[in-house]
């Protein structure tokens, strides 16, 4: 069963911004930990930033904190990551995924990804 479909993706250029959709199925998005990771070409999957969805509480990697922002809209069962300043760096496939056990970043159910690309 599909839980979360990923988009908003694009190509963009350093210093621009972006802003990442998950739209999950309401048992996957109520009261659960919901986490965006990212994967460039020949690198391992990192944790980019993550959220309680019960409560207003956030952790994000050192590599983007400051110009990332996780958020939520309960009422679309969706997570949002704001992307701004962006690097050449932070080009890669992005995902959501169900964390578990929350303030891990162990995950499971992962959605299908959306590419970010920013050229210098």
């Amino acid at each position: 069963q599909v839980e979360m479909v990923e988009s908003g993706g694009d190509s963009v250029q350093a210093g621009g911004s972006l802003r990442l959709s998950c739209a999950l199925t309401a048992t996957a998005f109520h009261r659960n930990c919901i986490g965006w990771f990212r994967q460039a070409p020949g690198k391992e999957r990192e944790g980019v930033a993550r959220t309680y969805t019960g409560a207003i509480s956030t952790h994000y990697a050192d590599s983007v904190k400051g110009r990332f922002t996780i958020s939520q809209d309960n009422a679309k069962n969706t997570v949002y990551l704001q992307m701004n300043s962006l690097k050449p760096e932070d080009t890669a496939r992005y995902y959501c995924a169900v964390i578990d056990p929350c303030g891990t970043w162990d995950a499971r159910n992962w959605g299908q990804g959306t590419q970010v690309t920013v050229t210098s």
